[in-house]
C-alpha cells in the first residue's frame, strides 16, 4: 500500500512512495503526529540522482523489518533537498556543526518541535568500518528518547541556540576593491593544481564560478595567470572522463584528481554554468575546444534535459540498468574493449581505444573504461574520429538510459536560460535562443503568480507547493537579464525587475543589507537560513548581488545599486580568505569594479545589418558584467535607449560607465576596442 508520498510531485519522494516505511512529506501535520504519539521524528533528506540515497533506500527503507521498527517508534519524514533547499540548509548546518562533515543521504533525528538532537548521513544495514548499523542507531535513539528525555531535549535546545548565534551581518562592509580581488587571485594560485588543472585534491569538482571570476579578472586587468588557470582547467576537464566525450555535458564531479572517473550523475546547474563558462572562454580566446564544448553542452541540455513543457529537468541519474536488470553506477557511459569491437570492428576499435585513452585493464571497474580525450593533436583523422563517435553514440543510445528527475527547478532554469541565450547569440544558433525563451515563458506562465512571487518547482506542467527561495529569484532574474540583452525584448528586463524588487522587499535585512535564503513571510524553521558561500551553484546571496547590479546598470536605479554593493560586503570579507567558495561573488565584484559598462545599440530596426553587427559586437565584449540594450531610437523597451539617436542616420552604439559616456560610434572596430579596454 503506497504511503503519503504517492501524491507528491517530487520524483525523489515518488521513488519512496511504495516503501513499507510510513513516510510523511515535510508538513506541520507530520510534527503534530509526532507530538500526539510522543515519538521523535526521523528526517531523511536526499535527491533523486544521489547514488548513496538509492543504496540506503534499497538496504533499509525497502526492508520490511526496518520499516516496522521505524513505523512503531518514529514519525518518518522524507524531504527532497532540491525542492526544499531551506530545510536542507538548516539541518545540514546542524549536521556539519556537530560532526564536522555532511552529505546525502542526510539522516537527522528531531524532537516533535523540529529541533535536531542526533545526526548522520548514510548508515549501513550492518556495522561496517566503524559505522553502526542503521538498526542500531534507531534502537539507540529510541532508547535515549524513552529513558533520557531531559538530556535529549537539552541537547536539542543547545543546538538550536548555537545555530541562532551564527547569523551573518556583512551588509555594512564595503564593496571589495583591487586589493581584495588581487588577494583572492593569489589564494587561488596557491590552491591551483598546475599539472591537472582545477583546485585542491580528490574529489574534484568543476569550479565553474571561480572560472568566471578568473575570466573577468583577466578581462579587467590583463592578468595572464588568471586566463591561463581558467583555460588550462577548462581544457583538462573537457579532455577528461568528467566530460561525456560522446554525448556532451558534464558529470557532477571527478572522484580522482585527474578528471578521469566521474560520479556519473549529470545536473542541470553544472551544465548550465559550464556551458556559459566555455562560451565566455571562447569569447576571450577564440579557442576551438571551448567553442565545441559550449555547443555540445548546450545541445546536451536541449536534447536530454528539456521537458515537454519547454523547461529543463533537474538531473540524470548516475545509475542505470547494466543490461542484466541490475542498476550499476556508470553502466550507460563506460566501455570495455570487447564492446568497442562489437560496435566498430577490430581495426576501428583499436583506433578508438587509443583515441579515447582506454586500456585493457580499464580506467573504471571490471575492465571497463571511461572515455577521455588524451592530448594527441592530429593523432586521428577528424572525419574518422567523428564517424567513430557517431557509431558509439548510436550504440549507446540502445542501452537502458539513466533515470531523469523531471522536476523543473526555477533557479537552475534561470541559469540554463542565461547560458543558452548567450551561447545561441555567440555562435549564431537561434534554436538555442528559442529554447531559452521557451523555458523563460514556462517560468512566467507556471512559476510566477500575479504578485510575481515564484514557485520553486514544477513537474509535468503542474506547479509545486513550495515557495521560491533567494536563489530562485536571483538566478531567474539573471536569466531574464541575459535574455533581454540577447533578444532586445524589454519585457524580460521588466520581469527581472519584479523579481529583484522581491529580493529588496522580502529577502534583505533593511538594517544591515544582509540577505536571507528565505523570504520574511516564508515558513518559519528553527532558524532562517543564510549562506553566502557558492557551492555547487551560486549562493542566493551572490546571485542576488549580480542580478541587482545588472538591473541597476540597465535602469540607473540607485536602491538596486546600493543593495548590490551592500551584498558584496561579504565578498570583501570572504574573498581573500576562501576564494574557492565565493567564486560568483568575486565575479560580481569584478563587474562592480568595472562599472559595469552599459551599452545601448540603436538602429533603424533590429534586423538592420548595421544594427545586428553592433549588437553582436556588444554581446562579444569581454568587459565584466556589461549590460546590453538594443532597439530603435526612443524605444520604451529599455531605459538605456532613451535620448540615444542614430548618428548621421546610421546605427550607433553608446557605452557608459560610472556616470561617464564615450562618444557614440557607428564602427564595429571602435566598439570592440572600447569594450575590451
Amino acid at each position: 500500500m503506497p504511503n503519503r508520498l504517492a501524491h507528491e510531485t517530487s520524483p525523489y519522494l515518488l521513488q519512496h512512495a511504495d516503501n513499507p516505511v510510513d513516510w510523511w512529506p515535510w508538513s506541520e501535520e507530520a510534527f503534530d503526529e509526532a507530538r500526539k504519539r510522543n515519538v521523535p521524528v526521523l528526517l531523511s533528506i536526499g535527491y533523486s540522482s544521489c547514488h548513496w540515497c538509492h543504496v540506503m533506500a534499497h538496504e533499509s527503507f525497502e526492508d520490511q523489518e526496518t520499516a516496522e521498527y521505524l513505523n512503531a517508534h518514529y514519525v518518518s519524514v522524507k524531504v527532497d533537498r532540491e525542492e526544499r533547499p531551506d530545510v536542507d540548509a538548516v539541518y545540514m548546518e546542524a549536521v556539519q556543526a556537530a560532526t564536522g562533515q555532511g552529505g546525502w543521504p542526510m539522516t537527522v533525528f528531531l524532537t516533535p518541535d523540529a529541533e535536531p538532537f542526533y545526526f548522520g548521513t548514510y548508515f549501513p544495514p550492518a556495522p561496517r568500518q566503524g559505522m553502526p548499523s542503521f538498526r542500531q542507531v534507531l534502537q539507540g535513539v529510541h532508547q535515549a528518547w524513552d529513558e533520557r528525555r531531559d538530556e535529549v531535549t537539552e541537547v536539542a535546545g543547545k543546538i538550536v541556540r548555537d545555530l541562532a548565534g551564527r547569523e551573518i551581518s556583512y551588509g555594512d562592509a564595503q564593496t571589495p576593491g583591487e586589493e581584495e580581488l588581487a588577494q583572492a587571485l593569489l589564494g587561488l594560485t596557491r590552491e591551483y593544481d598546475p599539472q591537472r588543472g582545477g583546485f585542491g585534491g580528490a574529489p574534484k569538482f568543476p569550479p565553474s564560478m571561480v572560472l568566471e571570476f578568473l575570466l573577468r579578472h583577466h578581462a579587467r586587468t590583463g592578468a595572464e595567470g588568471a586566463l591561463q588557470m581558467a583555460g588550462d582547467t577548462c581544457e583538462r576537464m573537457a579532455r577528461g572522463g568528467i566530460y561525456d566525450q560522446l554525448g556532451g555535458g558534464f558529470a557532477r564531479y571527478s572522484v580522482d584528481r585527474d578528471w578521469v572517473v566521474p560520479h556519473f550523475e549529470k545536473m542541470l546547474y553544472d551544465n548550465a554554468l559550464l556551458c556559459r563558462v566555455y562560451a565566455h572562454l571562447w569569447r576571450a580566446t577564440g579557442s576551438e575546444l571551448a567553442r565545441r564544448v559550449a555547443l555540445e553542452t548546450a545541445d546536451f541540455m536541449v536534447r536530454e534535459l528539456r521537458t515537454n513543457e519547454g523547461g529543463f529537468a533537474s538531473a540524470l541519474d548516475a545509475d542505470s540498468d547494466d543490461g542484466t536488470g541490475k542498476h550499476v553506477e556508470g553502466a550507460y557511459y563506460v566501455w570495455t574493449p570487447e564492446q568497442l569491437r562489437e560496435v566498430l570492428g577490430e581495426q576501428d576499435a583499436e583506433l578508438a581505444a587509443r583515441h579515447f585513452g582506454m586500456t585493457e585493464e580499464g580506467t573504471f571497474e571490471e575492465g571497463a573504461s571511461v572515455l577521455q580525450l588524451p592530448v594527441r593533436d592530429g593523432f586521428v583523422d577528424a572525419g574518422k574520429a567523428a564517424s567513430v563517435r557517431e557509431r558509439l553514440l548510436a550504440a549507446r543510445s540502445e542501452r537502458p538510459a539513466p533515470g531523469r528527475d523531471d522536476k523543473v527547478v526555477a533557479a537552475w532554469n534561470g541559469l540554463a536560460i542565461a547560458a543558452l541565450a548567450e551561447t545561441g547569440a555567440y555562435f549564431d544558433r537561434p534554436d538555442l535562443i528559442e529554447a531559452a525563451v521557451a523555458a523563460a515563458d514556462l517560468l512566467v506562465r507556471l512559476h510566477l503568480d500575479e504578485q510575481a512571487r515564484l514557485t520553486r518547482t514544477s513537474k509535468d506542467g503542474h506547479a509545486g507547493a513550495n515557495a521560491g527561495v533567494l536563489e530562485d529569484y536571483a538566478d531567474v532574474a539573471e536569466g531574464f537579464l541575459a535574455l533581454a540583452s540577447v533578444t532586445g525584448e524589454g519585457v524580460w528586463l521588466e520581469f527581472a525587475g519584479f523579481l529583484v524588487d522581491h529580493v529588496l522587499a522580502r529577502f534583505t535585512d533593511p538594517e544591515s543589507g544582509s540577505l536571507y535564503d528565505t523570504a520574511a513571510d516564508a515558513e518559519r524553521l528553527i532558524r532562517r537560513p543564510q549562506d553566502p558561500t557558492d557551492n555547487a551553484a551560486p549562493s542566493g546571496w551572490s546571485a542576488a548581488a549580480g542580478a541587482l547590479l545588472g538591473y541597476a546598470a540597465h535602469t540607473g536605479s540607485e536602491p538596486h545599486r546600493t543593495a548590490a554593493e551592500k551584498a558584496l560586503g561579504v565578498v570583501k570579507a570572504l574573498g581573500p580568505r576562501v576564494p574557492r567558495f565565493i567564486g560568483w561573488g568575486l565575479a560580481v565584484a569584478e563587474a562592480a569594479l568595472d562599472g559595469p559598462r552599459e551599452v545601448a545599440v540603436v538602429g533603424r530596426s533590429l534586423d538592420d545589418e548595421g544594427t545586428r553587427s553592433l549588437h553582436r559586437t556588444a554581446l562579444l565584449g569581454t568587459a565584466p558584467g556589461a549590460v546590453v540594450a538594443v532597439g530603435v531610437p526612443e524605444s520604451e523597451e529599455f531605459p538605456l535607449l532613451s535620448g540615444r539617436p542614430l548618428v548621421g542616420g546610421e546605427p550607433a552604439a553608446y557605452v557608459c560607465r560610472n556616470f561617464t559616456c564615450d562618444a557614440p560610434t557607428t564602427e564595429v572596430e571602435r566598439l570592440r576596442a572600447v569594450l575590451s579596454d
